[in-house]
């Protein structure tokens, strides 16, 4: 099978030769320098280097046009000391980082703050019919992917989102507020990115590109569960879906991916409803099993699920975790991987061990 028959056949349901082997979530940075001092041959530049000495399958190919503001922004640098980076980032959002230790940015405000300045945002940096947007080599990897047999995404992180978007323009608490008090707001920004979505996968679907995977990234979960109601989710983000997932259907487009950290289980009935098929990552410190998501939601594809820290423990331990997830493995519609990005406790040595131990359990020769 190709990287991409084998891929869609496991993600649907059907018969592989062996799951897809695909080493998805690499490290943090300070990670990667980390293990360069512990042995990782100088010849791996980068994740992709290291992917590739493992035999991991061809990942996904993303179709790299603009669907977030246009034209593209830099990052706008406003203060910089030794320690930190105060930015504008392609969204506008000003955000602070440290520059000697990775981690998430402190987000510190962000570009909408009424109904007047989405208007103003919306016409100067979001117009939806805007050539720009399908500027650079994009239709030219896809012909190159598509003969050979990669599978092909369309939608990325961090700009087609829909609850994805609108939090970007209010903000985290700013955004869960205007759920209550300002819903047509809410409705009004959803409308026009799915509205500019659309337009650019009609695009590209249009020039000639077989297109695998509708992803949408949304991170709208926490330990806790999602950040909006089942019913909140139905009322403003249902009608949005549907019309990607009917786009999808009349170009026989057969995944509809949502990426969203946390626990997302009170929103698997709507998702579902709406027509995804396909979510991730399932992190374990949220309390996400994908064993018993498997079991509770049989139509539903996954990938992640495999617990991050265990990496950090010992081989005894990431055996058992492999083991652990050996039985939504063998039912199907399952990717097994990681379930976010490797942090920087994980040693050389123990990566190695997991990735030699996850192409193992996908070949049956697991000896745990």
């Amino acid at each position: 099978m190709t990287d991409r028959e084998r891929l869609l056949a496991c993600l649907l349901g059907k018969s592989v030769d062996r799951p897809p082997y695909w080493l998805f979530w690499g490290p943090w940075q300070g990670v990667f320098e980390r293990w360069r001092r512990e042995g990782m041959p100088t010849q791996f530049k980068n994740y992709q280097d290291v992917r590739v000495s493992f035999g991991a399958d061809h990942g996904l190919v993303q179709v790299d046009v603009n669907c977030g503001p246009s034209p593209r922004r830099d990052r706008e640098i406003l203060e910089e000391t030794e320690t930190e980076i105060v930015f504008l980032d392609s969204w506008g959002i000003k955000r602070r980082n440290l520059k000697k230790i990775t981690s998430m940015p402190e987000f510190i405000e962000f570009p909408v703050k009424t109904a007047d300045d989405w208007r103003s945002y919306r016409d100067k940096w979001l117009p939806i019919e805007d050539p720009r947007r399908l500027d650079g080599p994009w239709l030219d990897n896809c012909r190159k992917a598509m003969a050979a047999g990669w599978p092909i995404q369309l939608g990325y992180f961090p700009d087609v989102g829909i609850f994805g978007s609108v939090r970007w323009l209010l903000g985290d608490e700013e955004c869960l507020v205007a759920y209550a008090e300002q819903p047509e707001l809410v409705h009004e920004i959803m409308g026009h990115m799915t509205d500019l979505y659309l337009w650019v996968f009609d695009k590209v679907v249009g020039a000639g590109v077989r297109v695998d995977i509708i992803h949408i990234w949304e991170d709208m979960c926490g330990r806790q569960g999602p950040l909006i109601s089942p019913a909140m989710w139905r009322e403003f983000m249902g009608p949005c879906y549907r019309r990607i997932k009917a786009f999808a259907d009349r170009h026989g487009i057969p995944l509809l991916s949502v990426d969203t950290d946390g626990q997302p289980d009170l929103i698997v009935p709507p998702m579902l409803e709406a027509g995804v098929n396909y979510v991730w990552p399932w992190e374990v410190a949220a309390g996400c099993d994908v064993n018993a998501v498997g079991a509770k939601y049989p139509t539903l594809a996954m990938m992640g699920g495999i617990d991050k820290r265990v990496l950090a423990i010992n081989p005894d331990a990431i055996d058992a975790e492999l083991a652990r997830i050996r039985p939504a493995v063998e039912r199907g519609r399952y990717l097994p991987d990681l379930d976010h990005l490797i942090p920087d406790d994980v040693s050389w040595q123990n990566f190695c061990h997991y990735a030699q131990g996850l192409k193992k359990l996908g070949s049956g020769k697991s000896a745990f």
